[in-house]
């Protein structure tokens, strides 16, 4: 069996995206790798294994175009009021917090915000169907 463990997105600024990441996801930065002309960042907290690989290289300083077949990343917390308030208040921008049902049952309670790349990153409240 194969087990996931991590993904990897390119950062232009690597300050801001470590700092957006410790903020909203209190994702820090595990381990590190520096090579001549990039670096790869491991970010991680103790809910999970999973790491988000930063890959930064050092001479792009344009945004990376996304393309359109870039979705989005996703994580559970507690209390996504708090952490939705949190992010308005340090600027980033989420969208609002919405409420998703097939028919009268509540499938999932969420917001969705962009990193400072334009990754797009799904909050989802924690639920049986999300821990």
């Amino acid at each position: 069996m194969a087990k996931m463990i991590h993904s990897m997105i390119r950062v232009v600024d690597e300050s801001k995206s470590l700092q957006f990441y410790q903020n909203i996801l209190n994702l820090t930065e595990k381990r590190r790798i520096t090579f001549d002309s990039f670096c790869l960042i491991y970010l991680g907290n103790d809910e999970s294994d999973f790491e988000l690989e930063l890959t930064v290289n050092f001479d792009q300083k344009a945004q990376y175009d996304l393309g359109n077949g870039y979705g989005h990343l996703a994580v559970s917390a507690e209390n996504i009021e708090a952490l939705h308030q949190k992010a308005v208040s340090l600027g980033y921008q989420p969208k609002d917090v919405k409420e998703f049902y097939n028919g009268d049952s509540l499938v999932a309670k969420f917001f969705f915000i962009n990193d400072p790349d334009g990754y797009a990153i799904e909050v989802i409240e924690r639920s049986d169907t999300f821990n």
